[in-house]
């Protein structure tokens, strides 16, 4: 059996939270899916080293990646260090406006894990939208898909 897609998330408005839940859905749909679904702050090692993928998404706030996701990756950078995951990721970026500040940081962060990136990162600009949910929906399904398949 596969290791398990783990999606981690941070969300103050809400934002975040619905395209998460759009990602957990789509993720679920694979036939013998299994996923790790935390808060950032309820994240650490044991479920970034039980997985075998993550997909984190989380807010621009200021340019910057939202608080709590950074608090995330701030926690397990280190202890990561030894283990060279090189885990398969995707991003999903909630943004007022633009969204590239956070997405690059997150990018450049997990480059140093090392993970790498499977998807292009979607940024969600504004309230999320259907267009944005079904584009989340999209990136867990084929996040689970290529972790259940060995693909990544």
């Amino acid at each position: 059996m596969a290791k398990p897609l783990l999606i981690v998330y941070h969300s103050q408005s809400g934002a975040s939270f619905r395209l998460a839940a759009a990602a957990r859905s789509g993720a679920l749909a694979e036939p013998d899916a299994t996923v790790l679904w935390r808060r950032a702050w309820d994240a650490g090692m044991d479920e970034l080293s039980a997985c075998g993928g993550i997909l984190l998404v989380g807010a621009e706030n200021s340019a910057s990646v939202s608080g709590g996701l950074k608090d995330f990756l701030d926690r397990c950078f280190y202890p990561a260090q030894p283990l060279q995951l090189n885990l398969p990721y995707g991003l999903i970026v909630s943004a007022g406006n633009d969204g590239r500040g956070a997405q690059a940081q997150v990018e450049r962060i997990l480059r140093g894990f090392p993970l790498k990136p499977v998807a292009e990162s979607i940024i969600c600009r504004g309230e999320p939208q259907e267009e944005h949910l079904a584009r989340a929906q999209e990136l867990g399904q084929a996040l689970s898909a290529g972790i259940s398949m060995g693909i990544f």
